[in-house]
């Protein structure tokens, strides 16, 4: 079988990459959107609740990908809760749709998008935000002018990181949303249907540029972190 069946490959790939991008870049808004409240929150709350909460965050980190796809695709059932719900609003069921992908990317990639984020607001400190306080600035207009610029490089890494992690999914958007031609096949599920189908040279294609995709994400955010390494010496 040879690697060059280019025709083959851009007939079937071309929409799984599409579906992906939309779905990684999709997730990576909207984590960056939930991300940002919940790590201030970690960074400076001292309720009990942080370490609960915190561990629940990062529980994707050492969750097997098929067990957290299988409790979401039950909650996002006809009879699970969220399913319930859903229905009632004239949604019908997130199973096996882009939305249910999407819903089940955010939470799995959650940790990737927070810690990186509560590392950033951690080492700011409290300093800034004292000295932004008898300038008498308000907490909000404190946080959006003094907490996030110097947070910066926490959130470029938890956009990036957020993003290649999406990308690279497989467990949970194949319990959730199966393999669905243009609906809810992305990239890693596409390579799994190849080798099913024994069709190695496509594989070969999307699992090359995967590789070189993360090996390319790995080394810019080394490259960026010893940059800020250097900046902050």
């Amino acid at each position: 079988m040879s690697f060059l069946t280019l025709p083959d490959f851009d007939r079937h790939a071309l929409p799984a990459i599409w579906l992906t991008l939309q779905l990684a870049s999709l997730t990576t808004v909207l984590l960056l959107i939930i991300a940002t409240p919940m790590a201030w929150w970690l960074a400076r709350s001292k309720s009990w609740l942080r370490g609960p909460i915190a561990a629940l965050v990062a529980l994707p980190l050492v969750l097997p990908p098929t067990v957290l796809g299988f409790y979401l695709l039950v909650a996002l059932g006809p009879n699970g809760p969220i399913g319930q719900f859903t229905q009632a609003m004239g949604w019908g069921t997130l199973s096996f749709t882009f939305s249910g992908l999407l819903l089940g990317s955010v939470i799995y990639s959650m940790p990737f998008a927070v810690q990186p984020i509560l590392h950033a607001f951690e080492a700011i400190g409290e300093r800034p935000m004292e000295v932004a306080a008898t300038l008498r600035a308000r907490p909000i207009d404190a946080f959006f002018s003094v907490a996030l610029p110097l947070a910066r490089p926490g959130f470029i890494t938890a956009a990036i990181l957020s993003f290649a992690h999406t990308i690279g999914e497989f467990g949970v958007v194949l319990m959730i949303g199966g393999n669905i031609p243009d609906k809810t096949r992305v990239l890693s599920t596409q390579i799994y249907g190849h080798v099913e189908a024994m069709e190695y040279a496509q594989a070969h294609w999307l699992a090359g540029g995967m590789l070189v995709f993360a090996f390319v994400v790995l080394l810019g955010l080394s490259l960026m972190n010893r940059k800020n390494t250097q900046v902050v010496t």
